[in-house]
């Protein structure tokens, strides 16, 4: 790679002045990016980036020679920069007139880092149906078509590995929020937004793998088993990657095999995001849950400790180490110690041998009234779990007749109802819920702030 990227290439995006530099570049490729090519005149480019400057949002720059220049002067000496780290070149044409062109590498990869920018969801079913529409063509360039496959296929499993790993990102990053609030905005308007609906939702639905995927696989496998077909796409691979045709057969049959596997495989990833999708969901309720109850059991007040030894540890910016350092721990916790003489204290005499002399056992009636009231409270904890089930009767009951109400609108004035309703939200999600919702303002009921949602019949 360093031998086709300049050794300084990124020295730009990471000096003191990379905000400045970020902003001219996406500047310059936005202008360039709407003519014939990506080359336009010195003069036009220049008085763009003057244009930039003297706005007053324009970042400031820091420790570099021209820090102190005018406007003009701070846009000739960005462009020079540019060329001087490789990321353009600026030639003269036969007319005298300099233009300033974006390198091959430039461009390729500042696509991308606007994609990351922008936060670009991959859209699985373009790779899918691509995949699909190749797969059932007929064509006279097999070997062409073959590695679209072939790339497409790894597109899309690149897709669903990323999307595994951004699952197991919010996970570990949901030990970072230390209130509901927190939580609630990162699992409702974080994860749901950016992951469940944009990626993980389609997935299940319109992007689908299982409704192409035996179709896919059972082609795949007539061509590979086509003498005709392998010959052809042979012969045509060997051209495109200059190599023999004995080795460009090998090529033809490894490529099918591989996407082949991949689609039969793709069952591992795709469970996998399911239970990381569940399990984040559950992970987060329950944190959630967690902080909401406040009992004087031993388990509400060893989380009342825990959450005052957190809150110590982030005002005085302490690392885990200074747990030690927390004043009131000595009081709280009394450990003392126990010496003995030797081993010889925990001796024990040696009694003689007793006859066994077997009693006989009395038989006991259960108590009735207390299996009862065991069961009584078994059946209690059992009601007030909440599954998909009683979620849905539970909406049914409120929506009544209606065919549409608000969130706002169901029972809340205390934490089970918002427990409620934070579930009726979490399972609106699935496809085999009664209803279906739709996020609206952010509102405030009883003292239990949350985003508000629409919730339709089915």
């Amino acid at each position: 790679m360093f031998q086709v990227l300049p050794g300084n290439f990124f020295v730009p995006l990471s000096s003191p002045n990379k905000i400045v530099y970020w902003e001219c570049i996406c500047k310059l490729f936005s202008v360039m990016e709407h003519q014939l090519s990506f080359g336009v005149e010195r003069e036009v480019l220049v008085d763009e980036l003057q244009y930039y400057f003297e706005q007053s949002a324009a970042a400031e720059i820091v420790e570099e020679d021209f820090a102190g220049a005018d406007s003009r002067g701070k846009a000739n000496g960005i462009l020079r920069r540019l060329e001087y780290y490789g990321w353009i070149e600026i030639e003269t044409d036969k007319s005298y007139v300099q233009r300033v062109n974006f390198k091959e590498y430039s461009v390729r990869l500042m696509k991308t880092l606007l994609e990351i920018e922008e936060g670009k969801q991959i859209e699985y079913q373009g790779y899918i149906y691509t995949i699909y529409s190749l797969v059932r063509g007929t064509t006279d360039n097999p070997g062409v078509v073959l590695l679209q496959i072939l790339e497409n296929t790894d597109f899309l499993i690149t897709g669903l590995k990323n999307l595994n790993s951004n699952i197991k990102h919010y996970i570990d990053e949901l030990t970072k929020h230390s209130t509901v609030a927190e939580i609630m905005d990162a699992l409702f308007n974080d994860y749901i937004t950016n992951i469940v609906d944009k990626a993980y939702h389609r997935l299940l639905t319109s992007d689908n793998v299982s409704k192409f995927r035996p179709e896919i696989i059972e082609r795949l496998e007539s061509k590979s088993k086509s003498k005709t077909y392998i010959e052809k796409a042979a012969v045509e691979i060997a051209g495109l990657q200059e190599i023999e045709k004995d080795k460009a057969k090998e090529q033809v049959y490894r490529y099918l095999h591989e996407v082949i596997e991949a689609f039969r495989n793709m069952d591992d990833i795709l469970n996998e995001i399911n239970q990381k999708n569940t399990q984040y969901q559950r992970a987060a309720i329950n944190r959630a849950k967690f902080l909401l109850s406040g009992n004087e059991d031993i388990r509400g007040q060893i989380k009342e400790i825990l959450l005052g030894m957190n809150e110590v540890i982030n005002e005085e910016k302490m690392d885990l180490g200074g747990i030690y350092e927390i004043e009131f721990l000595d009081n709280l916790v009394r450990i003392y110690s126990c010496s003995f003489l030797d081993e010889n204290s925990f001796y024990s005499p040696i009694e003689g041998k007793k006859e066994f002399i077997p009693q006989q056992m009395k038989r006991q009636e259960p108590d009735m009234e207390l299996r009862q009231e065991k069961m009584r409270r078994m059946m209690e904890k059992m009601q007030k779990i909440l599954s998909p089930e009683k979620i849905n009767h539970y909406v049914g009951q409120c929506i009544g007749s209606r065919k549409e109400m608000l969130a706002t609108e169901l029972p809340l004035s205390n934490v089970e109802d918002f427990v409620k309703i934070i579930y009726v939200r979490l399972y609106g999600q699935r496809k085999n819920m009664k209803y279906r919702i739709e996020t609206t303002e952010e509102k405030e009921v009883n003292g239990f702030r949350f985003k508000d949602f629409k919730i339709w019949r089915k």
